[in-house]
Order: structure tokens, then sequence, then C-alpha cells
């Protein structure tokens, strides 16, 4: 019996993954997705530093208020120190509560990439229509604020529904970062035509490393700096991407930003080996090198239902 498939992309070993070299020459990529997530107060969804009671939640509400007061400037210090970019990851709402954030990382010429409305929220259980608007206004605010569109999205709660990549497409978008599955970026097949996917970590990512599995903080930089050399040395023969999934109100805190600095420093210090950038010049590299007519995802033809 025949399992129902996503109808996005076929199967293709990474052996049998192809691409030419990064702009600088070299085989891997690596960027920083910085998320600057806001939430609702005493409502909705939201991670939690510990099982949360009745509403309204103060110790993880304020837990994740952290991140915007604190954290994130110190981490901006960090990424400066080190002359480090980022794709940062915003939800539109950060523009109505702490805009100060936003701004400073667009003038540092960070991407700005679309992240949802407010990370209450889970976009796979919104109609289609009410996913449109959603993506719409996230959109719109974004573009106005910064007087450029974002090219680039993760879906709060990396949650999709089973139209977000049309949606995405059809709204403008060139890339996204929803999905885990490759170490290259991917073709999706979407009914307004190929739509790109950059890969996005969940291993190292602190959210499921700290926040759920209760990595500490030195061991997750271990993990970052173990993913940098092994990708490094897989890199040999193919292009690869290594994201690093950041959170301010997680490694912002004061005794992870100071491993963190140490993960980072050991990458900072192999930039003339790798090409150190954001999600959306990984996009756009790869879409100019390897159009989407002479990928496998184009060669099938596939619908958006399973």
């Amino acid at each position: 019996m025949t399992l129902p498939h996503h109808g996005r992309f076929p199967y293709q070993p990474i052996d049998r993954g192809s691409g030419t070299p990064w702009p600088n020459g070299t085989n891997l990529a690596v960027y920083i997705g910085l998320n600057l997530e806001h939430f609702a107060f005493g409502e909705g969804l939201g991670a939690e530093l510990a099982p949360g009671g009745p509403q309204p939640d103060v110790l993880n509400y304020a837990w994740r208020e952290y991140g915007n007061r604190v954290g994130v400037w110190r981490m901006i210090e960090l990424l400066d120190a080190l002359s480090l970019p980022t794709t940062a990851l915003i939800n539109s709402s950060i523009l109505d509560h702490c805009p100060e954030v936003a701004v400073a990382l667009a003038s540092r010429g960070d991407e700005i990439a679309g992240h949802g409305h407010t990370n209450s929220d889970r976009q796979s259980t919104m109609s289609e229509a009410e996913e449109m608007a959603m993506i719409a206004e996230a959109t719109e605010r974004i573009a106005r604020h910064f007087e450029l569109p974002p090219t680039g999205w993760l879906g709060p709660w990396i949650a999709e529904s089973r139209v977000t990549p049309d949606l995405l497409k059809e709204a403008g978008y060139t890339y996204m970062l929803d999905w885990c599955h490759d170490d290259q970026p991917t073709w999706f097949t979407t009914r307004a035509g190929p739509f790109l996917s950059v890969p996005y970590p969940q291993e190292i990512n602190d959210i499921p490393a700290i926040a759920v599995r209760r990595t500490s903080a030195s061991d997750f930089a271990n993990m970052i700096i173990d993913q940098f050399d092994e990708m490094l040395e897989q890199s040999r023969t193919m292009p690869l991407v290594m994201g690093i999934a950041l959170h301010p109100y997680i490694v912002g805190q004061p005794f992870r930003l100071k491993h963190l600095r140490r993960a980072l420093e050991h990458i900072a210090a192999r930039r003339d080996a790798v090409w150190i950038t954001t999600a959306g010049a990984i996009a756009e590299h790869w879409a100019g090198e390897n159009p989407a007519d002479k990928s496998h995802a184009s060669k099938n033809t596939v619908s958006s239902s399973p």
C-alpha cells in the first residue's frame, strides 16, 4: 500500500547531491537564524522554562521577554565583535512591541525574514484564508517598516498547513526554512511554480537542544563546534549548508552566552574556509547556479495534496 506523500519533492540521496561552490569558492555555507519572537500575555503558545500553570503564566512569559529586553542586545554585541551576519526571523508583532530590536539588526545589514505574526499561534491550525491573511500582514508590516519586503519565511513553531508553500510562493517569497530534511537547498513543487527550501536546523537549535532535552550550555556549544568541523570535512565533495538556530531568551542568558561565544569564535576563526552569510544569500546563489528547471523536482509533476 502506498503511503500518503507530500508531493513537494522526490527522494534524492545526498551522495548524488550537486551544485557549484559557494561564491567565495568554498563548499560550506554557514548562517545564523536569530529568532525574534513576541508572545501574547495570558494566552496562546510559548516555550516553557517550567511547566505552565493557570494563565496568566507570568514565569514563562517573563522568561521569554528577557530575550527582547536583555538577551538580544548581548547577542548583538557578540555578533558585532566577531563580524558575523544573521538572518533575523521576526514576528511582525515585534514591530509593535520592541521595534528597536529589529531596527538594530537591520542597521547591521542583517537579513530580515518573516516569522509570522506571533509565536503564540501555529499557522498549521489556520484555514487557508486565515493563513493567507496572516502571511500578508506579516509581509506588509516588514516591507513597510524596512522599505524592503522579506524574501524568506520560517513558520511560527515551524508549522505548515498543506498549502503553506503555495501561499508563500504566491505572496512573493523566494525561499522558506521550515524543512530540515537535507543539507542542501531543495526545490519544492507548488501550484505557483518551483519554490526553494533552505535547510534549517532542528538539532543545532537551542529550543530542542536546551529547552526540551536540557542540554547544558557547554554541550550545546560543543554541538555547534562538532557540527561545523564535521560538515566542513563532508563538504569537500559538494556544497552544504549549516544553519545555527538561536533564541535570545535561551542563549542570551549570560552563562549560555559565554559558551556560545566560544562556538562562534571557533567558526569565525575559519572564515577563510567557509562562507559565513545569510539564508537569503544562500537561496539567491543556489537558485542562480542550480535553477529549478535542472532539478529533479521540476521533472516530477506532483500535486500539493498528499
